[in-house]
C-alpha cells in the first residue's frame, strides 16, 4: 500500500537479526478519558514481510486522514478521542518463538510517536500468521471495558488468511466476545482474498472483507489552500511551551512528524496532519504547558522552576500564566485560520473529485468501515 492517517524522523532505519529482541515503543502515558470525551481504539495490524512495501508506504502517508474522520464527529454530546495501537507480523527479523510478531506501540494517543513508528518499519521475509497476530492484540492490548466504545481491528496482508499454528477463525470469534470488530484488508486481488480466508474471518467477527491495490499510489487533489494551510501547520509550533522530561522530546518529535508529513506532500499528508494538529485528537498535554493547562487542569504553580522552560523561569507567576494564555490565544486562532481554509479546500475538492475515478486504497477503505460500524455505537459524523 504506496500511502497510513498521513496519523504520519527523517531517520533511516533497518531491523537487525536482534529485532526480535525489541520491545514495543514506550509511549507517553494518556491522560484519563474526560467526561466530556468517548473513547475510540483502532488496532493496526500491518503485514511487514517483502511483498508489502507499498502498504506501509500507504500507512505512512494516510494515518492523519484516517483519525481525522473523528474531528468532527460526535457521540451524543461527547466528543471521541482516538488510541492508536501498532503491530507488525511476518517479518523473518522478528523471533519465529514469537511467531514473527511484534507489538510496536500499545494503545496511545501520541499520534506523532504513532507516526514516528510507522516511518521505522521496514519489510523483510515472509511468514505472515493473521490468527497469532490478532490473538496477541486481543489478549496484550488494553482493550476498554465499556461497551460503547468503538473497538476495532484492521488487519492488512496479502498472503492466505488462516496460515500459522494459531487458528485465525477462532481469534475472530474471540475477538467479537470481547466487543472488538475485526476489518480484514487483502492487498490484492478479491477471488484470491476470499479464497484465502479473509472474507470468513472479518465476517465471524462483524467486520468489512476489504480489498486494496497496495502499489498503487494514492491520489491527492491538490487544492489552492493547500499551501497555506500546511504553512500554517508549522507556524503552529510555535504555540507550543515545553516542560518537563518530554519537553525537548515532544517538541523535536512533532518537528520530525511534520517532515515526515511533508515527504508525502503529493499523497496529502502535510495538510491532513494539519488538521489533526487542530483538532482534539491531537493533545500534547505531557510535554506542552498549553495542553497540560487548558485542557488538562494542571495546576501552573504545581510545576517545579526546573520543569519550566528556559524562557518562563526568569518570569513571576503572573507573567508566566500571561505568556500561557496568549500562546493559547495564538493557537486558537492559526486553528481557526486553517480550519476556515479547510472549507473552501473540501469544496473544490469535491469539484474535483466529481471529474476524477476512486481508486480503493488503504484510506478510503478503513474510512468506509470506520463511519460505518462507529455508527452503531451512536457516533454521529459531520
Amino acid at each position: 500500500m504506496k500511502a497510513l492517517t498521513q496519523l504520519l524522523c527523517l531517520t533511516t532505519f533497518s531491523f537487525t537479526t536482534g529485532a526480535a529482541l525489541l520491545p514495543a515503543a514506550e509511549p507517553t502515558q494518556d491522560k484519563a478519558i474526560r467526561d466530556n470525551e468517548a473513547l475510540v481504539q483502532i488496532a493496526i495490524l500491518l503485514d511487514t514481510s517483502s511483498s508489502m512495501d507499498g502498504l506501509i508506504e500507504q500507512a505512512k502517508s494516510q494515518l492523519w486522514k484516517i483519525v481525522n474522520e473523528f474531528n468532527d464527529a460526535k457521540q451524543g454530546d461527547k466528543t471521541p478521542v482516538v488510541q492508536v495501537a501498532l503491530y507488525e507480523y511476518g517479518n523473518t527479523n522478528l523471533s519465529i518463538g514469537t511467531n514473527y510478531i511484534r507489538q510496536v506501540l500499545p494503545f496511545t494517543r501520541d499520534l506523532d510517536q504513532v507516526s514516528e513508528q510507522l516511518f521505522k518499519l521496514t519489510t523483510n521475509g515472509g511468514d505472515e500468521y493473521c490468527g497469532a497476530v490478532i490473538r496477541e492484540a486481543l489478549d496484550k492490548l488494553s482493550w476498554d471495558n465499556n461497551s460503547k466504545t468503538y473497538k476495532v481491528i484492521f488487519i492488512a496482508g496479502n498472503e492466505p488468511f488462516t496460515q500459522g499454528p494459531i487458528s485465525a477463525n477462532d481469534a475472530c470469534k474471540a475477538a467479537i466476545q470481547k466487543g472488538v470488530v475485526i476489518n480484514t484488508i487483502h492487498c490484492g486481488n478479491h477471488a484470491e482474498g476470499e479464497n484465502g480466508g479473509w472474507r470468513t474471518g472479518a465476517a465471524l467477527a462483524e467486520g468489512r472483507f476489504l480489498t486494496i491495490d497496495q502499489d498503487k499510489a494514492v491520489v491527492h487533489i491538490e487544492a489552492p489552500q493547500d499551501k497555506e494551510i500546511t504553512r500554517l501547520s508549522i507556524e503552529l509550533n510555535n504555540t507550543y511551551i515545553t516542560y518537563g522530561k518530554d519537553g525537548t522530546r515532544g517538541r523535536s518529535n512533532q518537528v520530525a512528524q511534520d517532515a515526515n508529513a511533508g515527504r508525502y506532500g503529493k499523497a496529502g499528508a502535510a495538510v491532513q496532519r494539519a488538521l489533526t494538529k487542530t483538532s482534539s485528537n491531537y493533545s500534547n498535554s505531557t510535554w506542552d504547558l498549553v495542553d497540560a493547562t487548558k485542557k488538562d487542569g494542571v495546576k501552573l504553580e504545581s510545576i517545579s522552576d526546573e520543569e519550566l522552560p528556559a524562557e518562563l523561569k526568569p518570569m513571576a507567576p503572573a507573567a508566566r500564566a500571561a505568556f500561557i494564555d496568549q500562546k493559547a490565544t495564538d493557537r486558537a486562532k492559526i486553528q481557526s485560520d486553517i480550519r476556515k481554509l479547510n472549507e473552501e479546500r473540501q469544496k473544490f475538492v469535491a469539484e474535483k473529485a466529481k471529474e476524477s475515478g476512486e481508486v480503493a486504497t488503504l484510506d478510503k477503505v478503513i474510512v468506509q468501515a470506520v463511519r460505518e460500524q462507529a455508527a452503531k455505537k451512536a457516533i454521529e459524523f459531520k
